[in-house]
């Protein structure tokens, strides 16, 4: 099954209301390229993944909550998990790649949960086998639970209420969840928006899928590592029926977005959080587009290194 039931007009604001005392409300704010930025990168974490993390764990029994809170992440979900077991007063386990930025590893630990570092092979083996059901934690799945991915819905009425006359959204894709929540949000209370999602040609994982009509074998070459997330069926097919539109970033022009976006937009933004500001750069804009920032938990070595390039 692919479609998520009753995502309509009332429960996108009521998800809306329920996570507000969670989370902040992100600006807006416009670009040199003619369009505006959505800040996710101003959220408790760094990234946008605490309202579906928030939302996922809202609906689960108190007495499973209370045995703790499980995922699987290359980092922002690992942190926005950490973040949400830490304010319910909950153990945390967090699997991550052994690649994983340092950032995000060790803020998984200042909040308190336990990263569990695995190579990126053993980790995908991992989630095949869906070894969490063996766990005795409550597993949120970082892009494919429904919950989570209604969640993030909770960024349209913040952008509607902003900008009413919007016309284009621009997300970035990783597993698929942001941009799948996003466009069951504009289908609900402005079904007129183009859903734009981005990829970096470093790891063009479902640009290659829906050409292929399956999964491709691909190993990731981008600083994206936000959307280095595996092929799921389940999202596949959500995707393909939600987003209006695809975009492939050249890596060297996300490589130097970053670097734009510290320099001439005075934001610091992770490699994943600028693949939509380089596609509206590289597309032109109107100023009815919105750029999603998804996340800003970049390592200053690397900020450096993308400064000096």
């Amino acid at each position: 099954m692919t479609a998520i039931a009753g995502v309509d007009a009332a429960r996108v604001r009521e998800v809306a209301r329920m996570l507000a005392p969670h989370i902040r409300r992100t600006p807006l704010i416009p670009t040199p390229a003619g369009g505006f930025l959505k800040l996710e990168s101003l959220q408790p974490t760094g990234s946008f993944k605490v309202r579906g993390f928030f939302a996922a764990a809202n609906i689960v029994d108190r007495e499973r909550v209370a045995r703790g809170l499980l995922t699987v992440s290359a980092g922002n979900a690992a942190l926005a998990c950490a973040y949400v077991a830490r304010a319910l007063r909950v153990p945390c386990r967090v699997v991550m790649l052994d690649t994983a930025p340092a950032l995000k590893v060790n803020g998984v630990r200042d909040l308190g949960a336990n990263p569990v570092l695995m190579p990126r092979d053993r980790l995908f083996e991992w989630i095949t086998a869906r070894a969490w059901e063996h766990d005795p934690e409550v597993f949120i799945h970082p892009f494919a639970d429904d919950a989570v991915i209604v969640g993030h819905s909770s960024i349209v009425p913040e952008i509607l209420a902003d900008m009413p006359d919007v016309e284009r959204v621009i997300v970035p894709v990783g597993g698929g969840g942001l941009i799948s929540g996003i466009a069951l949000g504009f289908a609900a209370l402005k079904p007129s928006v183009q859903v734009v999602g981005v990829q970096s040609d470093g790891y063009p994982l479902w640009q290659q899928a829906f050409a292929t009509n399956g999964p491709p074998t691909l190993t990731p070459g981008t600083i994206a590592d936000g959307t280095s997330a595996p092929f799921n069926p389940v999202m596949f097919e959500r995707l393909r029926a939600l987003v209006h539109e695809w975009v492939l970033v050249p890596e060297a022009m996300l490589r130097r977005t970053v670097a734009r976006l510290a320099t001439e937009v005075k934001v610091v933004a992770e490699g994943a959080g600028a693949l939509a500001y380089a596609a509206m750069v590289q597309q032109g804009s109107s100023p009815r587009t919105v750029a999603i920032l998804s996340g800003g938990n970049l390592d200053a070595s690397r900020l450096a290194e993308l400064l000096t390039e």
